[in-house]
């Protein structure tokens, strides 16, 4: 794709309608917008005027020539100091509720080892006068003994009171004895289905739980009124906007979750657009499909989609593969939902005009979920609906190219694989690499790749998920020319699947994704140039404010 000058984006009936109200001009700056539709049609356009009317763009193109177009109509102007203007980012896979909670409770993401891990249990527990103690983000891939851990080392601190702590992938859970004896789990307790209870070599529980058998223990948490779900929300809110995040498509909300949205967006307290995929396992999930998609007049809450599960995740090795792990020759992985219920949820949804977002990470579950997808297109229809499928991180080589043929959207988060590089092989092996985080293969097929992070699993800064899309590597630009780098994209295509093509897999390129005229005036301002800097540096971006139709949400308060 080529970076085209845009002298001037202007229609007639736009200058018209702007002669009596306000308009604001933003200039001095470096602006890059997406345009077009994917493939072929695709342009990256600039500019160095924005011209916003009413929360939507009025005009984009040169600065000198949008201030004599709209000189006498009230003309607000607002100097961006030689900064880089590109359109508010849409995650395209994310978990408010989780990342709300993530940023209320114990943080484990940085531990190094299991005893690091116990430690800051420990110290947050001195600060938390709460009977649970709850956490999020041990990877036991990250510590140098990477074995999962026990109930032993939490109950050598804390054996009064019940800690649950998931992994990072939201796929585990790690339980002290207080915690699994207040879920009944012992000896005798029999793994549910689509669930593991890990246990050792005599047959006691480790304290390690994996998918369903999670539900165990959570179902004893306390539960999470609406006052809860609105503190998580607003805490969620301003951490993203702080990071260019003007839209979510949150995967997975339930009934409670959903009406706390409705009562947010009536506030117009909503500073960031949320797209919300139903979640296939509210048990009102029917009555919610017959009330019929939502959308605000002013576009922050769109409901229009259900989130199925169809497996786990790799590195709880949960992920159900064809084959087996190749470093657990026993283990193919869980279903999370069986192939039965995933063909009744589709003609549940599908005659209701919702579009179906399913998880599935291993080449099982993609096989599976692509078998649905051509058997209901045939009984039930809804091919046009967009339907996608989170993750696609391990596809069989034979079923890349059927993605293209349904008509697929590949939900897919960068840094996964950057993060996963670690042990990716292991589970795997190197045979099955060829169809795993294949997003350079999936593009030149046609495939639409909308990004995301799939916080809170990993961090929610896009611009970390940008730089892995580019460059294959960590931020410690490891390893040395990118891990499978044959699949990297470039910025051009980083930048389109975080923006213009997420909208796409929400129907909502009409009003979002790109910074031109009659859309929604979502745009982020950076201290950098993307498209000037080394792509080692790209993760280094830092975000000076966020708008949400022409209205600032965020301003670091240094400007």
């Amino acid at each position: 794709m080529r970076i085209v000058l845009s002298l001037l984006v202007l229609t007639f009936s736009l200058v018209a309608n702007s002669v009596n109200a306000q308009s604001t001009l933003y200039f001095n700056f470096t602006g890059y917008t997406p345009t077009g539709l994917a493939g072929e049609g695709a342009q990256l356009k600039r500019f160095d005027g924005l011209v916003v009317r009413d929360g939507k763009v009025a005009a984009t193109g040169a600065a000198e020539t949008l201030a004599q177009l709209f000189a006498g109509k009230d003309l607000k102007r607002v100097d961006l100091q030689g900064k880089t203007v590109l359109p508010g980012i849409i995650d395209a896979h994310g978990h408010m509720l989780g990342l709300g909670e993530n940023l209320m409770q114990v943080d484990l993401r940085e531990a190094t080892s299991e005893q690091d891990a116990v430690a800051r249990v420990v110290a947050f527990a001195e600060t938390e006068s709460g009977d649970w103690i709850i956490g999020r983000g041990w990877n036991q891939e990250n510590w140098q003994v990477r074995n999962f851990p026990t109930t032993a080392s939490l109950d050598e601190f804390l054996s009064d009171r019940p800690v649950w702590l998931t992994r990072v992938d939201g796929h585990a859970g790690w339980a002290n004895s207080k915690a699994l004896e207040l879920a009944g789990i012992s000896a005798d307790t029999v793994s549910p289905e689509g669930g593991e209870i890990i246990r050792d070599e005599s047959g006691e529980p480790t304290g390690v739980l994996i998918d369903n058998a999670m539900a165990l223990v959570e179902q004893q948490l306390p539960q999470k009124d609406e006052n809860y779900h609105r503190r998580a929300l607003t805490a969620a809110f301003d951490h993203l906007v702080s990071e260019g995040i003007t839209g979510v498509h949150d995967a997975g909300v339930d009934a409670t979750n959903l009406a706390v949205y409705q009562e947010l967006a009536a506030e117009q307290a909503m500073p960031v657009r949320v797209y919300a995929m139903l979640s296939a396992m509210e048990p009102a999930l029917p009555e919610l499909l017959a009330a019929g998609p939502i959308t605000t007049a002013d576009d922050r809450l769109t409901v229009r989609s259900v989130k199925i599960y169809t497996d786990g995740a790799l590195g709880s090795r949960g992920a159900a593969l064809i084959e087996p792990y190749h470093d657990d020759p026993n283990n193919r992985g869980l279903l999370v939902t069986q192939p039965g219920a995933i063909e009744d949820l589709f003609e549940l949804i599908i005659p209701h005009g919702f579009q179906i977002n399913i998880h599935a990470i291993g080449d099982r579950a993609n096989r599976i979920a692509l078998d649905k997808f051509a058997s209901a297109f045939d009984t039930v229809g809804g091919r046009n609906l967009r339907h996608r499928i989170e993750h696609a991180q391990v596809v069989h080589p034979d079923d890349l190219e059927r993605f293209a043929e349904l008509n697929i959207i590949a939900s897919m988060q960068p840094t996964h694989a950057t993060s996963d590089k670690n042990m990716a092989e292991d589970r795997l092996g190197k045979a099955r690499m060829r169809g795993a985080y294949a997003w350079q293969t999936f593009l030149q097929q046609g495939t639409i790749v909308a990004a995301g992070s799939d916080f809170p699993v990993e961090l929610s800064n896009p611009f970390f998920g940008v730089h892995a899309a580019v460059t294959r590597q960590d931020r410690s630009n490891q390893p040395e020319g990118g891990w499978y780098a044959h699949e990297a994209m470039t910025l051009e295509q980083a930048l389109r699947a975080f923006t213009l093509d997420a909208a796409y897999a929400s129907n909502q390129e009409e009003l979002l994704g790109s910074l031109e005229p009659g859309k929604w005036a979502d745009f982020i301002v950076l201290d950098q140039d993307p498209f000037a800097v080394d792509s080692a540096k790209l993760w280094r971006a830092d975000v000076l404010a966020t708008y949400v139709a022409g209205e600032a949400v965020y301003q670091q308060s240094s400007q």
